[in-house]
């Protein structure tokens, strides 16, 4: 994928990695179109990222995080890519983890990032890029992380089924697992203090590896 140009929509921009993502897209001359809760660091970003489009969604209204697919498409003029980065972490052995908070990872780690990617199957060019931030979680499934690591492997067999499906047709659809990221995410868990965890990528190597799978992500058919 050329960035030079193409039309990339970030939900989840207003987190750090979302965030710097979207400031290295548009560096790289890309022409994004960002999504967030706070409106605050959405202001920053958008203005950060040359007066870019900006919206504001929150993950339970999963029309509203469809609607911001038909929303970015529109502002910049059709969709070359969306790269979701939302997520939010919860800790504790299963048996404290109450209901609602599954619930709640669950929509945020999967249900959401599935909307927004759903909603871009058919609007972004079969020779661009659907992509979400997944984890290492998903392959070591730590011990006091089930209901978080579930909800991201959740998300992660979603992204291999329609792998496949799209390997013909396109969009590319990447699945990026990163290691932990000192990026103080583990301190905004909803739930539970963080266990003692190995030293962290920066997020500038977070961006690098994102930026690196988008570029480098193969059109449909040249598998």
């Amino acid at each position: 994928m050329n960035l030079k140009g193409a039309r990339v929509l970030v939900p989840g921009a207003t987190g750090a990695i979302g965030g710097a993502l979207a400031e290295r897209l548009h560096a790289h001359g890309a022409r994004p179109a960002v999504a967030g809760r706070d409106p605050v660091a959405l202001d920053r970003i958008a203005a950060a990222c040359g007066g870019a489009p900006a919206r504001r969604f929150d993950a339970y209204d999963l029309g509203r995080c469809a609607d911001t697919v038909t929303w970015a498409a529109d502002a910049l003029g059709g969709l070359d890519a969306v790269v979701v980065c939302v997520g939010v972490p919860a800790f504790g052995p299963a048996a404290s983890v109450d209901d609602a908070t599954v619930e709640h990872l669950f929509t945020v780690n999967a249900l959401a990032p599935m909307a927004f990617l759903r909603a871009a199957l058919p609007v972004v060019s079969p020779r661009g890029v659907l992509a979400a931030v997944t984890g290492t979680v998903v392959d070591l499934l730590p011990a006091g992380m089930a209901d978080y690591a579930a909800a991201k492997a959740a998300l992660a067999a979603w992204l291999a089924a329609v792998r496949r499906e799209r390997r013909h047709t396109g969009p590319a659809v990447l699945d990026v697992r990163l290691p932990h990221v000192a990026s103080g995410f583990a301190e905004r868990a909803v739930v539970g203090r963080p266990p003692a965890l190995p030293h962290g990528w920066t997020v500038q190597r977070a961006v690098d590896t994102t930026v690196d799978a988008l570029v480098t992500a193969r059109a449909a058919g040249h598998d």
